[in-house]
């Protein structure tokens, strides 16, 4: 499992940016924040923008390209948005995809609340980097960030990932005691960006509050509550993947959360995309302040 740095939260400096700026012009595409015939900025303003040479930028459109999302390329000025680009906004997406944007417009907000429940924080650290670095930039300015965190506890005998081949137990303890040491490295990295948010000069977010808490299951899904207002859901899929290990690669029946499909419902919508909204919103509720417990992480 890669473990997201410190500083590539702040700056938004992930590796394989390339696939990052794509997934995050294809979210704006769908979300119809770019439209059909729109023209894109330029590549020396994507650049500014992602924080990257041109190079990235230029690998980044011609995967666009090749996905038919864009026209006009190579004819001397910033291409333009495919008529058959946009599909419906309401269709589900990756997980890079679509959180960037979803996230970024619930940073507009003056009071920030983001309540989470998840495997790792992994995915989350990714898709907060733009947003952050937006905050740093003066171009987002809340005056309050509060995020809530759900997690496994760290003691269970986790569901995934395990190894294919029944009976060893002792590799299985090893895998987990080694993801549950890069998740919780995550979470201190996480926390420590968001509460430096309070001491960064003129841009500094008045109030930070960062609030973990495990549950006593494996969480076989993904959950983004944003400002009680916007829910945003996906399952984990579980498939057979090689893992490195100590004694060597092994097959295990693992997920992996950043390739999950995301299905956004917003709360202003009503009917059944309010009514869920509303309800997973009581249901994070009511499992942070019933069986959830606060979590000590391991050092």
């Amino acid at each position: 499992m890669h473990l997201t740095q410190e500083n590539d939260v702040v700056t938004g400096s992930d590796k394989g940016l390339p696939e990052d700026i794509a997934d995050t012009l294809r979210g704006r595409i769908r979300e119809g924040e770019l439209k059909k015939g729109d023209k894109l900025p330029t590549q020396a303003q994507l650049a500014e923008e992602f924080g990257v040479e041109r190079g990235a930028v230029r690998q980044a459109l011609r995967m666009l390209q090749r996905d038919g999302l864009l026209s006009n390329t190579g004819k001397g000025s910033p291409p333009r948005i495919a008529e058959a680009a946009a599909p419906e906004p309401d269709v589900p997406q990756q997980t890079t995809a679509i959180l960037h944007t979803c996230l970024e417009r619930a940073f507009e907000a003056r009071e920030v609340l983001i309540d989470v429940l998840c495997f790792t924080a992994e995915t989350l650290i990714l898709a907060l980097a733009r947003p952050l670095r937006l905050i740093h930039q003066g171009r987002l300015r809340p005056e309050s960030i509060q995020l809530r965190c759900l997690v496994p506890a760290r003691g269970l005998a986790l569901a995934f990932p395990v190894p294919v081949e029944e009976g060893d137990a002792a590799r299985a303890r090893a895998i987990h005691r080694e993801l549950m040491d890069q998740r919780d490295s995550q979470l201190r990295v996480l926390r420590s960006t968001l509460k430096r948010l309070t001491r960064e000069g003129g841009n500094r977010v008045g109030d930070v509050r960062v609030t973990y808490k495990e549950l006593p299951f494996t969480t076989p899904v993904k959950l983004y509550l944003l400002n009680g207002e916007e829910a945003v859901f996906g399952y984990y899929q579980v498939g057979e993947r090689p893992r490195e290990t100590a004694g060597g690669e092994i097959q295990t029946y693992d997920v992996s959360g950043h390739k999950a499909m995301l299905f956004p419902f917003p709360g202003n919508r009503g009917g059944r995309d309010g009514a869920f909204a509303e309800e997973s919103q009581k249901w994070f509720n009511a499992l942070w302040g019933t069986i959830a417990t606060d979590l000590t992480l391991s050092e």
